[in-house]
């Protein structure tokens, strides 16, 4: 007699992540074959030659010898409190270094973030195109995921008018994630302001994922959200992963901001669930102060002229010459997210799409839908790879998508 399956979870069966999920496990089956790709899935510096600046590497270096102990919960003081001197600098209300928790990456502190907050049923607004951690997160802690649309032809920002229709009595969070995974949009103040107003309004706490704070181009500003929150009960999220290239050393942080005494019952709630996992890694954490208070590594890659900037103006520039796509350019972040239009979006799948390109191009992108949204004509690149290298990568999309264009053409004659 067979052994009994061992059963999982039934939540898991809602849970997406295509970022590291069958296309990816596809283009590993290749690469074991021999085949080169160009993976284009996920927003890792180091995979593309990028690496943490070398002040940051000194500072854990001389302090190696101090990184054995565990410390405290919510991370080193010292950590905590170059994060919340930073935050000072930005005009955030409330913040001092007990406010502070250091995580191993955002990731974690998103998950424990909401399972501090949320109870079976209880609802999140998230954007729609999200982060899908954000909602995975959500659902893993018994909470409902609700969508508000980030719409292409409003530039992939909110409105604030359609947030607010959407709040119910098991709402509890607002998230805002800028600069924008995978759009690349900036949110200006007057939007925020309006998010801010409805939080108060209702009684909501806002969550800002705001890991990408400062790669911005061509000009693009990054506001935060917790000077404008004041009292609003406001938790920001930044790290060292993105900005300053070392996703590997798992380094976030979490600020709460607002009246201490609306927060209170949540910040003894992260603090336990912060000291069940003991203490977040200990090495990187020294890299903390050189990092938001040394130099500034990342402006001249966001440059004109630097390595980010112009790959950026190669995933542009391609699109522009592109019969098939569209894009809205990314002011911030690391991905660009085209869309699929003309004769090549009749009857087009995203996931097809990526499958196709994968396996007859080598390319491996992320399909739109991943990210939770309900038109399936987008699909996600990140802006890390030499330009060179995409304006290949965007070459081999366009004969695929010659091809589909073709196709369809053929088709639509055809039944004619």
């Amino acid at each position: 007699m067979p052994p009994a399956s061992l059963k999982t979870r039934a939540r898991l069966s809602e849970v997406r992540y295509e970022i590291r999920g069958e296309l990816a496990r596809r283009a590993r089956e290749l690469e074991g074959q021999g085949r080169q790709l160009i993976k284009l899935n996920i927003g890792n510096p180091g995979a593309f030659g990028f690496r943490a600046p070398e002040h940051l590497q000194r500072a854990i270096a001389g302090r190696i010898a101090d990184t054995d102990p565990y410390t405290h919960q919510q991370g080193l003081p010292a950590a905590r409190e170059a994060i919340a001197a930073q935050h000072r600098l930005r005009g955030t209300p409330h913040v001092n270094p007990e406010r502070v928790f250091v995580g191993n990456g955002v990731s974690e502190l998103i998950d424990l973030s909401l399972r501090a907050l949320l109870n079976p049923g209880d609802e999140v607004l998230l954007p729609s195109p999200d982060y899908p951690l954000w909602s995975a997160s959500t659902i893993l802690n018994d909470g409902r995921p609700v969508y508000y649309r980030c719409a292409p032809e409003n530039g992939f920002l909110p409105d604030p008018d359609e947030i607010e229709s959407l709040i119910s009595p098991r709402t509890r969070a607002i998230v805002l994630i800028n600069p924008n995974n995978p759009t690349g949009a900036t949110y200006p103040r007057e939007l925020l302001e309006r998010v801010v107003a409805i939080a108060a309004k209702h009684h909501l706490l806002l969550m800002a994922d705001e890991i990408y704070d400062s790669i911005l181009y061509d000009g693009a500003t990054f506001q935060p959200l917790a000077p404008l929150a004041g009292d609003v009960p406001c938790l920001s999220f930044g790290g060292l992963s993105k900005v300053h290239r070392a996703c590997g050393w798992r380094v976030g942080w979490a600020v709460l901001s607002g009246d201490p005494l609306a927060s209170g019952d949540f910040h003894h709630a992260m603090d336990l669930l912060g000291a069940l996992r003991l203490c977040a890694n200990v090495p990187g954490q020294f890299a903390i102060e050189a990092a938001l208070h040394g130099e500034d590594t990342i402006a001249p890659l966001c440059a004109p002229g630097g390595r980010l900037y112009e790959a950026r103006r190669a995933v542009i520039d391609s699109v522009a010459a592109s019969e098939h796509l569209e894009l809205v350019a990314p002011a911030g972040a690391l991905y660009a997210f085209p869309a699929v239009t003309g004769a090549a979006a009749h009857g087009f799948d995203d996931h097809g799409f990526a499958l196709e390109l994968l396996e007859s191009e080598d390319v491996l992108v992320v399909p739109g839908s991943s990210f939770n949204v309900p038109y399936r004509n987008h699909f996600r690149v990140t802006l890390l790879p030499q330009p060179d290298d995409l304006r290949e990568v965007f070459a081999r999309i366009e004969r695929v998508l010659q091809r589909r264009a073709e196709a369809a053409t053929a088709s639509r004659v055809a039944v004619a």
